[in-house]
C-alpha cells in the first residue's frame, strides 16, 4: 500500500462550502470526492468517486434539518453511503455525526412509547458501521449503551470554555444546570473553567418539569447574586429552557448571563430567547448548519475538532497540546 493509500479517506456529505473549506483546512487533507444525484422523484444517489477497497473511510455529515432536507433526508444519505462504501471494499468505516439525532429518545416515559435512540443504533450497525463519533449526545450513557459499536464520545468544553471567559471579564464565575438531568455536564464545564482559568468556579441548578410539552418549575440552587452565570445545555431547539433559566438567572439577581449549547437546533420560538434582553450572549458550534445570524450569537467552529478527532484515530501524528479524544 503507498503512502497516499494509507492515508484517512474522508467524505463530507455536508457541501456547505464555509463547512467544506473549515474541515479541508483542519485536517490538512484533500476531502474524497463523490457524486451526488437527485432525482425528480426526490430519490437520491451518492457515490464515491476514489477507491474504498481496503481503506480506511470517514463519513462526516452533519444530521439535522437544513432548507429542502429533513433530519430523516440526512439520515437515510448517510446510511445508505455507509452501505455503498461497505459493498465496496472498504476496510473500516467510521461515521462522524457531530449532531446525533433522536438522541433524546432513549428510554420509555410512557406506556408503548418507542425508544428511538436504540433502533438509530441498529440502523447503523446494520449498514456497516465499525466506529460511531459523535459530540455532546444528549445522554452519553444512554447512546453508549445503545450502540454496540466503537463509540467515541467528544466534548464542546473547552471551546466554549475558552470563549465564555473571555466574555465573564473579572465577574466571578457560576456554571448552572437548567435541570438536575443536566448537572453532571454542568459540573465537567465548571472543571474545565477552573482548569483553564484557575479561578473559583461556583455550581448552582434549577429546578424543571416537563408534562405533555409544558415546562414548568422555576426555583434556583446555588448563589448567583453579583456574579456571570454561565448557563450549558446539550441543545436548543425552542429555546423554552434557556430562556426560563435566563429569566431565573436575573430575577436571583446575576450581574451577566451567558448561555452556551453545542447544538443550536433553533426551532420555531428560539428568536425570543435570542431577542432576551437578560441574555448577555449565547454560545453555540457549528454542529448543525445555521441559516441566519444574531447580534449576540456566538458560533464557535467545530472543525478543527473533528479533525483532529479524524487524524488521530487514523493513526496520525496531532501536533495539538489538547487531547482529541475524550472517551
Amino acid at each position: 500500500m503507498s503512502v497516499r493509500d494509507s492515508e484517512p479517506l474522508v467524505f463530507l456529505l455536508d457541501r456547505e462550502p464555509a463547512f467544506t473549506e473549515g474541515l479541508q483546512h483542519a485536517l490538512g487533507l484533500e476531502l474524497a470526492l463523490l457524486e451526488i444525484r437527485e432525482f425528480e422523484d426526490s430519490e437520491h444517489k451518492l457515490r464515491p468517486q476514489a477507491s474504498v477497497r481496503g481503506r480506511d473511510v470517514y463519513l462526516v455529515h452533519r444530521l439535522a434539518g437544513t432548507p429542502g432536507l429533513s433530519t430523516n433526508d440526512n439520515l437515510v444519505r448517510l446510511l445508505f453511503f455507509i452501505a455503498t462504501v461497505r459493498d465496496l471494499g472498504a476496510a473500516r468505516i467510521t461515521a462522524v455525526v457531530p449532531y446525533l439525532p433522536y438522541a433524546r429518545k432513549d428510554r420509555r416515559t410512557k406506556p408503548r412509547d418507542p425508544v428511538t435512540l436504540r433502533y438509530l443504533a441498529q440502523l447503523f450497525e446494520s449498514m456497516g458501521v465499525d466506529r460511531l463519533v459523535t459530540l455532546d449526545a444528549h445522554n452519553q450513557a444512554a447512546v453508549e449503551n445503545a450502540f454496540r459499536c466503537e463509540l467515541v464520545h467528544l466534548e464542546a468544553r473547552q471551546a466554549l470554555a475558552t470563549r465564555a471567559l473571555e466574555l465573564a471579564g473579572e465577574l466571578p464565575l457560576v456554571v448552572l444546570s437548567p435541570d438536575t438531568g443536566g448537572v453532571k455536564r454542568a459540573e465537567r464545564l465548571r472543571e474545565g473553567l477552573r482548569e483553564f482559568s484557575g479561578r473559583e468556579v461556583a455550581l448552582a441548578f434549577m429546578e424543571k418539569r416537563r408534562s405533555e410539552g409544558v415546562v414548568s418549575g422555576d426555583a434556583v440552587v446555588g448563589d448567583l447574586q453579583n456574579r456571570c452565570v454561565l448557563i450549558i445545555d446539550d441543545l436548543i431547539a425552542s429555546g423554552t429552557t434557556m430562556g426560563r433559566a435566563v429569566e431565573a438567572c436575573r430575577q436571583a439577581g446575576a450581574a451577566r448571563v451567558l448561555a452556551c449549547a453545542t447544538h443550536a437546533l433553533f426551532a420555531p420560538g428560539a428568536e425570543k430567547l435570542l431577542a432576551h434582553p437578560g441574555l448577555h450572549r449565547l454560545l453555540v458550534m457549528n454542529t448543525v448548519p445555521l441559516r441566519e445570524t444574531w447580534p449576540n450569537l456566538n458560533v464557535l467552529p467545530v472543525e478543527p475538532q473533528l479533525a483532529r478527532t479524524v487524524l488521530a484515530l487514523a493513526g496520525r501524528t496531532v501536533d495539538d497540546p489538547d487531547p482529541p479524544l475524550n472517551r
